[in-house]
């Protein structure tokens, strides 16, 4: 079996992003779909003392048709909010020095584009986590179709028997058309793990640097034995 999964690479990714990247034999970032407005693509969330809060990137109106064109507006001083925002809540973590100045280093480059912060921040975690997964981008297939076709055009041409779908995949997959061409469509069903953070009461779905700033080095064991479907 070798298994596909495509999604959009997000700003900051919760661990289940990483989980289906760890899950799967090739995983697509899908860059050259439709940006996102209110979702994932430039923002996220961070635990603080008394529950969560969004970190979100400002991006230029202008430029919103597709996500890798997408342009940060950096007339805004996020940078320096995002990252005081993170100090400020996890400077006590136990783990908070060992990615810390790595994180910062990211942040400070100089970045016009969304995707490219993204892209960059996620092969940060993946290396930090050990997860060597193969990896593209759909803009470099070439691949016109859209919707479900698009998804198996994609499978088609990376040669891959099996494709991992989203939950949400049930309201929308044509799996008919998978079927028909002899590719298995397998459903997600993440699992989130629970483990150490600070404060009182577990929050899930917070950004990776929850999971590495709070578990370190075990983070790699927390996303692998967590289950994925």
């Amino acid at each position: 079996m070798t298994l596909l999964c495509i999604r959009q690479p997000g700003y900051l990714p919760y661990v289940g992003f990483f989980k289906k990247i760890q899950s799967s034999d090739i995983f697509v970032y899908l860059d050259d779909t439709k940006y996102v407005s209110h979702g994932w693509d430039n923002r996220n969330k961070i635990k603080t003392d008394t529950g969560s809060m969004w970190l979100t990137v400002p991006i230029n109106r202008n430029s919103t048709k597709k996500l890798m064109d997408v342009l940060i507006e950096n007339n805004h001083d996020w940078k320096k909010k995002h990252l005081r925002s993170i100090q400020i809540n996890y400077q006590k973590s136990p783990y908070f020095e060992t990615y810390w100045d790595s994180i910062k280093n990211i942040y400070n480059k100089d970045w016009k584009k969304l995707i490219d912060l993204n892209l960059s921040l996620i092969e940060y975690f993946n290396s930090e986590l050990n997860i060597k997964t193969k990896n593209l981008r759909s803009s470099e297939l070439n691949i016109d179709s859209t919707g479900s076709e698009r998804l198996l055009h994609i499978c088609e041409k990376l040669n891959v028997d099996t494709y991992l779908s989203g939950s949400s995949g049930y309201d929308y997959l044509d799996e008919k058309i998978f079927q028909n061409n002899g590719i298995k469509v397998i459903y997600e069903n993440f699992q989130h793990p629970t483990y150490r953070q600070r404060g009182s009461g577990f929050i899930p779905n917070m950004s990776i640097i929850d999971l590495l700033f709070n578990e370190g080095e075990n983070s790699k064991k927390i996303i692998s034995e967590s289950e994925n479907f």
